[in-house]
């Protein structure tokens, strides 16, 4: 006998390379049914639809959001619309998968907390790595290192909008009207995790460059924890290979990269006195899987509607308000501010 699978189905806003990639992840989940696009002008939507054999187009986000056809919504919009078409879509019943950064604040982020209770629907960020079985790994064997001292994560990655920068161009992903930036984009990959596995610093220091747009191109911060401390780089303007680690008293955990994290080893401390020096070799935890990266998060926030929960254990409610609270300080330290930190409601 055929079992039925009930299926969420689900409208996307935006049409850009990352809706691409999570279209990719989500068709691999047998629940996920794509029905519908929402685009400004008729012709992307249209294009879009037929890329990826989309019944539906809409060029008004709120008629996508009062359809019948839909039950959830996947938003991929620049960052400064995340909080009002979020709540708008909430209004009309529509879980909401929001790509990160949730919002552009944290007066935003607690406003789409809000309608997630008011209208009682699932609300998620979508980020990536902190859903894959690599992080769940590390979850898993952080015991092993005994007292955790230090958290370090980098992710640099020159961006090649940056070049135009330099020509006098300001595309989307150096201008502050859209409250993009530096750590927006990538520094928030080496934050999340942090804040899953750690919860919410004592104190933040950051330094960093800021374009003359007036947003970010780079940073550096460091974090106090209660016994540990934490260090996070991020640049859109130079490139970096390194690693991210998770020093114990008794090992480490090392992941080869924070936003797509492809390998995990754990490595023990050895006595100095075995002879065999301070460490031992690379114990390799990483998990194998058939899976699409974008398969995650998707698979995650489907189980959350199809069990009438309203957020995720690891990309919580509390977790993306922490993020946010601590972005906020950044820019704030660095002069970096957005015309949506001065709205007054969303």
């Amino acid at each position: 006998m055929k079992v039925h699978i009930k299926k969420i189905r689900f409208g996307v806003v935006g049409t850009n390379f990352i809706t691409d990639w999570v279209i990719a992840g989500a068709r691999q989940d047998e629940r996920f049914e794509l029905v519908a696009v929402c685009s400004r002008k008729q012709e992307t939507a249209d294009a879009f639809a037929i890329k990826h054999q989309i019944p539906y187009t809409f060029t008004s986000l709120e008629e996508m959001a009062k359809s019948p056809l839909i039950d959830a919504v996947y938003i991929a919009s620049p960052n400064f619309l995340h909080a009002e078409q979020s709540i708008l879509c909430m209004k009309y019943g529509k879980h909401v998968l929001c790509e990160k950064p949730l919002a552009s604040n944290v007066q935003e982020v607690q406003a789409m907390i809000e309608a997630s209770k008011k209208y009682n629907v699932t609300l998620m960020e979508a980020m990536k790595p902190t859903l894959t079985p690599n992080f769940l790994s590390v979850k898993e064997h952080i015991g092993s290192i005994g007292t955790v001292r230090r958290y370090f994560s980098s992710y640099c990655q020159y961006s090649s909008r940056y070049d135009k920068f330099k020509e006098g161009i300001v595309l989307n992903a150096f201008n502050p009207e859209l409250s993009n930036g530096a750590i927006m984009d990538i520094g928030v990959y080496t934050i999340y995790p942090m804040v899953v596995l750690f919860g919410r610093p004592k104190s933040i220091e950051a330094s960093g460059i800021v374009l003359s747009s007036g947003a970010d191109g780079q940073g550096a911060i460091n974090f106090e924890y209660e016994g540990m401390n934490a260090t996070v780089l991020y640049s859109k303007i130079a490139n970096s290979s390194l690693p991210t680690e998770i020093q114990g008293e008794d090992g480490n955990i090392l992941l080869d990269r924070i936003n797509q994290i492809g390998k995990v080893s754990y490595i023990p401390r050895m006595a100095a006195a075995s002879g065999k020096g301070p460490v031992a070799d690379p114990q390799d935890i990483s998990r194998s899987t058939d899976k699409d990266e974008y398969y995650y998060e998707v698979a995650e926030f489907i189980d959350l509607i199809q069990t009438d929960k309203k957020e995720s254990e690891i990309n919580s409610h509390e977790n993306s308000l922490i993020t946010l609270e601590i972005i906020d300080e950044v820019r704030k330290q660095l002069g970096v501010i957005y015309p949506a930190d001065n709205k007054k409601g969303v």
